[in-house]
Order: structure tokens, then C-alpha cells, then sequence
């Protein structure tokens, strides 16, 4: 099911599932109102196209080839790459510390996955009404605007920020009003508990009007990385963690942390609800509104446009409608597993055995993705414009070089990190959520050592339908996410059925790693006949080949460490915190040296990258 992941979304940092593989934010390929010193200025991507592509050394220490910059290009790229991860590891870590308070206000059972379903709705909408054609088709036609128009594109820039607000704040007032209907349609489970479904419903109905709010930030921030401002959009999440994280420390001090108060839908009180709600609301309104100085800043006006026709919308919504099953497929499977998991962890917790819901997946699902939102995603969000560049220079070499250098650069960090959660899930959860009850964070760890392996064939496919997408290809990734989700869909199914309640939601986080690796076959096979049959791929696969027979041994001597420990100095914050240290030490030491012997030369470019610039 593609389309859990959290693309630097400033909302999934909360424990929502938002679509990954929607296109990512893309600077402009070009702007004839640029000058030179701007351009390097904005990313080094206001360049024409057509230059010829020169070896130059890439992060991980091996020539690639890409264009020629003329003046600080190049660092240019780096500067932006650098930006956009370190705004998205600080919006990833105070997304985890959001966690963190959520689940010591409120635990991880059936309260918490009430409020989870009521929160993942707004996104859903978001998504299915305009939020995957944003990125995939409505980007590009902006930067096309921003280079053909004689105003530099502000004036398509305005008719579609008029357009996605009109559309939403519409589908918001619907929602609103039809929030029982929605709240049954994702959890027949809950609709079935009389208070459960009042609770959600509450809960849904402060959540629903963040969807408006979640598409402003969406369209301004698209707007600011066209003109090559990318800061606004990595770092105004935080603005939002911020605030749900004071929101529900507000909730503790009100009425206890989870530990004494043993909250539940049949024990919070409608003020709890509110408090809970009105900040997640606030949240949203605040980080979408804090995208207005930058605008300023890059003399965009702000003017609703309503002459809509003959400009080009009509045409971007032709191209949008691949994505809109895209998006459809990704939804369906979302559906499937949030009643699935419900119902999962309603009949665990009866059991006395709490962690083992939707709550458990989506925290873990959070954790698990981070090593993709910081390395992956920052790689080729700073890479795409270059292949966008080599497609309209009919460059296939290029294209390839560029795929190649980015799956095996965000390997180095993505593989030891699987790893290292199917090893040392459980002390990472129970040091984390030690505010929440301990079986609780026990299910979490579970669940997240079930995800781990997944994270490789899910970055894999990340990168390879990035060739696609700079074809503008929407409908390839349509067919690919149609067999991920129906291939997710079926197996959590299966593990429903087949597992006891306390394990199936470890055994959906399972299929889920599953679900990609059938999708990487598929979009690994169509990429390759598109270039031409090459895709690097013995290259790839001898250096994620190595990477992960580094790991695995490494994982065996941290994971067996980490375990000994456990049993020795017990679950709780200090013994989990002293148990990760020394098992995630052996665990990477192993690794460097296995690595290292076997000269995985990515990994030694890194390392000794890391050395130059600590003795600088």
C-alpha cells in the first residue's frame, strides 16, 4: 500500500499515514527572470538545459556524472539537499516527541486509536481530492508557467491557490457535516461502540477542517520551492509539532498522564475532547499561516484568481487523472488495514494486551520511515531536477547514472537502519513510549521489528518511480501502487485471519515490507525497458548485496546483546536506554568493520567524508 509514507508532509509526524509516492517537491528546472548569483543562490537549478554532463564526486565517493554548473551550481544542489534534510530530521524528531506526549496523555489502546482514525481522515480527503495531482501534475505545469509567462507565473500561481481553496474549504463544510458516515466507513469496529464512535466523531470533526488548512500549506509551499525557497516547507512543521505537543502536555496537566488517569473513550470527558481537538486544529492553521513571510520574502502577492479557463488548469486536470486512481488504489488499501488493525487491537486490548492497534502501527510506521524522510528523500529531491533536465535533453545515461547513484547512496544508511529495527525494535519502543503503559510500548517495538526489513525494498521503489515521474509519467506508478495495495491488502487480510489479535498488526507492518518488494520487481522491470534494458543493476545489487550481508551478522551480535541485557536490567527507561546503547554499538561496529573488509566503497566515501569534516 503505497501510500503510507509521509513525504516531509508536516502532518504525518503526528502518527498519520500520508501517500509517499506522490511526487516530491520540485525546484524549478529553469526561470529566465534568474540571475546568476540567484541561481546558485535557489539550488543551482537555473541553468539551461542541454549541457553537457561532467564526472564530478558524489556523496558516497564514486564519480557520477551530471550537468555543468556555471559559478557555486553544485554546492548549490548540496546547500538545498543539506536544507531539506535538516529541516525534515527536525521536524521528524519533534514529530517523535509529539509521540512521545500523545502517548503518555493518552496511551496507545482504544482511546488513542480513536483519535488516530479521526486524524488520518482529513489526510485521506486531502489526498483523494487534489493533494497526489498537486504534486504530480499541477508542479510541473508551474514551473512551465514560471518560464513561459511573461509575469514570471504568479498570475497561474494565484488562479491555483484560489482553485485548491475553493475546492476544499467546499469538501470540508461536506466532510464536516458527514463525519458519522466517515468515521463507519474506516471503522465499522468503533461504530459499533456507541461511546467509541461519539468520542471519534468528536474527535473527527476539530480534525476534518485541517484538510483546508493541510492544502494552503501544501500549494504555498509548492509555490516557494518553484522559485527555489525551500527552508519554508521543510520547516514550518515543527511550528505544528510544536503546538500539539504543548496541546496534550496541557491535556497531562489537566488530568494526568495515562499511567494514573487509565484514560478510555468511556472515561475522557467531552473538555478533554476538546482540548485534544481545538489543538490539532490550531496546529495545522498556525504552520499553513507561517508560510506568508516567506512569500513575501520572495515577492509573491497573494490574489484570488477566479478566470480559471483558457490557462491551462483544464489541461493539468486531464494529466491529474492517473493520479487520482493512483491515489484511489493507495486509499483502498489504507482503508483495509485501519478496520483490519482496529479490530485487531480492540479484541487484543479485551485480551489485556494493549500496543496492539492502529496506534502501534502508525508509531511505529513513524519510526520506521525516518531514515527514508532524512536520507532518501533530501537525495532525490535535490536530484530530480537533473533528471528532469536529462528527459528533455533525451539523455537516457544520464537518467540511469542519476538512479543508480541515488539508490546506492541512500543504501548506506537505509539498510543497517532495517536492520537495526528488526534487532533492537523492542528496547527502541520501550525507551521511547516509556511514558505509556509497558505492554504497550512492547507491542510498538514488535510491530516495528516486523516492519524492519521492509524499509529497503520501500526505498528502493521511492527512487526507482522517481524516473518515472520525471518522465511526468503518472500512470506507471498507477499500475505499481494498484499491485502493492492489493498485494498489502490480501496478505494483512490474511494475517487478520490467521494470527492471534495480539500479532496481527505485527504480521500487516510485515506485509507491508512485503507489498514492496513485489512492487519493486514490477517498477524495477518497466524502468529498465524504458532505459533502454540498463539500469545499473548489477552495480546496485552487488553493493545492497554486500550492505546487507554486512548487516545481518551485525544485527545477530547487536539483537543478542540487546536481549541478554533486557533480561538482565529490565525493560523500563534506563534499562531500555543502557540496552540500545550497547546493542546498537555492537551493532554498528560490526557493521563499519564487515563493510569495510568487504569494501563497500559507498560506505568508505561516507565515512571518510565524516572524518574531513569533524577535523575541520
Amino acid at each position: 500500500m503505497d501510500a503510507q509514507g509521509r513525504e516531509n508532509d508536516g502532518r504525518g509526524q503526528g502518527g498519520h499515514v500520508l501517500p509517499d509516492d506522490t511526487v516530491p517537491l520540485r525546484p524549478r528546472l529553469g526561470n529566465h527572470h534568474a540571475t546568476p548569483s540567484r541561481a546558485a543562490h535557489d539550488g543551482g537549478v537555473a541553468h539551461p538545459a542541454g549541457e553537457q554532463r561532467a564526472p564530478i564526486p558524489s556523496p558516497a565517493g564514486e564519480p557520477i556524472t551530471e550537468p555543468k554548473r556555471s559559478g557555486s551550481g553544485s554546492s548549490g544542489l548540496l546547500k538545498s539537499s543539506a536544507v531539506m534534510a535538516a529541516g525534515t530530521f527536525v521536524s521528524r524528531i519533534t514529530g517523535f516527541l509529539r509521540t512521545l506526549v500523545m502517548a503518555a496523555a493518552i496511551g496507545v489502546g482504544t482511546l488513542n486509536d480513536s483519535y488516530q482514525v479521526a486524524n488520518v481522515l482529513p489526510t485521506m480527503i486531502y489526498i483523494l481530492v487534489g493533494g497526489g495531482a498537486l504534486n504530480a501534475v499541477f508542479v510541473p505545469q508551474l514551473v512551465r508557467a514560471m518560464k513561459q509567462d511573461d509575469d514570471g507565473g504568479d498570475a497561474y500561481a494565484n488562479r491555483l491557490i484560489t482553485l485548491v481553496m475553493v475546492v476544499l474549504g467546499s469538501v470540508t463544510v461536506l466532510c464536516v457535516l458527514a463525519a458519522p458516515l466517515l468515521v463507519h466507513m474506516m471503522s465499522p469496529d468503533i461504530a459499533a461502540d456507541p461511546r467509541r464512535m461519539a468520542v471519534t466523531v468528536a474527535f473527527a470533526r476539530y480534525c476534518l477542517p485541517t484538510m483546508f488548512f493541510m492544502g494552503a500549506h501544501v500549494v504555498l509551499g509548492q509555490i516557494l520551492n518553484a522559485r527555489g525557497r525551500f527552508g519554508a516547507m521543510m520547516w514550518t512543521p515543527v511550528l505544528n509539532n510544536i503546538l500539539i505537543i504543548a496541546t496534550f502536555g496541557g491535556f497531562i496537566w489537566a488530568f494526568g498522564g495515562f499511567t494514573d488517569s487509565r484514560v478510555s473513550p468511556a472515561t475522557t470527558t467531552p473538555e478533554g475532547v476538546r482540548l485534544l481537538g481545538l489543538g490539532t486544529l490550531l496546529g495545522l492553521a498556525v504552520q499553513a499561516l507561517a508560510m506568508l513571510p516567506y512569500l513575501r520574502d520572495a515577492q509573491f502577492r497573494l490574489r484570488p484568481r477566479f478566470d480559471f479557463r483558457g490557462h491551462g488548469l483544464g489541461r493539468a486536470m486531464g494529466l491529474a487523472k492517473w493520479t487520482l486512481l493512483f491515489v484511489l488504489a493507495n486509499q483502498a488499501g489504507l482503508i483495509v488495514v485501519t478496520q483490519l488493525a482496529t479490530k485487531a487491537g480492540s479484541l487484543a486490548e479485551r485480551a489485556g494486551h494493549s500496543g496492539s492497534g492502529i496506534t502501534a502501527y502508525n508509531y511505529a510506521l513513524l519510526l520506521w520511515q525516518m531514515p527514508q524522510a532524512i536520507i532518501t528523500v533530501s537525495v532525490m529531491t535535490a536530484v530530480l531536477p537533473r533528471m528532469s533536465r536529462a528527459v528533455q535533453d533525451e539523455n537516457v545515461t544520464a537518467i540511469r547514472e542519476d538512479i543508480s547513484h541515488g539508490l546506492r547512496t541512500s543504501a548506506v544508511a537505509i539498510v543497517p537502519c532495517a536492520f537495526a529495527f528488526l534487532a533492537l525494535g523492542v528496547p527502541m519502543a520501550t525507551l521511547l513510549y516509556a511514558g505509556s503503559d509497558a505492554d504497550g510500548a512492547r507491542g510498538i517495538g514488535y510491530v516495528l521489528m516486523a516492519f524492519g526489513p521492509g524499509l529497503i525494498p520501500y526505498s528502493v521503489q521511492y527512487v526507482v518511480l522517481r524516473g518515472f515521474y520525471a518522465y511526468e509519467d503518472t500512470k506507471t506508478p498507477f499500475y505499481n501502487t494498484v499491485i502493492v495495495a492489493a498485494v498489502n491488502a490480501a496478505a494483512s487480510g490474511a494475517c487478520f485471519v490467521l494470527l492471534p489479535a495480539r500479532w496481527a498488526v505485527a504480521g500487516m507492518a510485515a506485509s507491508y515490507g512485503l507489498a514492496y518488494a513485489v512492487g519493486v520487481g514490477t517498477a524495477w522491470r518497466r524502468l529498465r525497458k524504458r532505459l533502454g534494458g540498463d539500469l545499473d543493476g548489477s552495480r546496485v545489487l552487488r553493493t545492497y548485496a554486500r550492505l546487507c550481508t554486512a548487516a545481518l551478522p551485525a544485527a545477530l551480535a547487536g539483537g543478542g546483546v540487546a536481549y541478554a541485557l533486557t533480561r538482565a536490567v529490565g525493560s523500563d527507561a534506563l534499562g531500555s536506554l543502557v540496552t540500545l546503547l550497547a546493542g546498537g554499538g555492537v551493532l554498528l561496529g560490526v557493521f563499519v568493520l564487515l563493510a569495510h573488509w568487504m569494501r563497500v566503497s559507498e560506505l568508505s566515501a561516507m565515512v571518510g567524508m565524516v572524518r574531513g569534516r569533524l577535523g575541520r
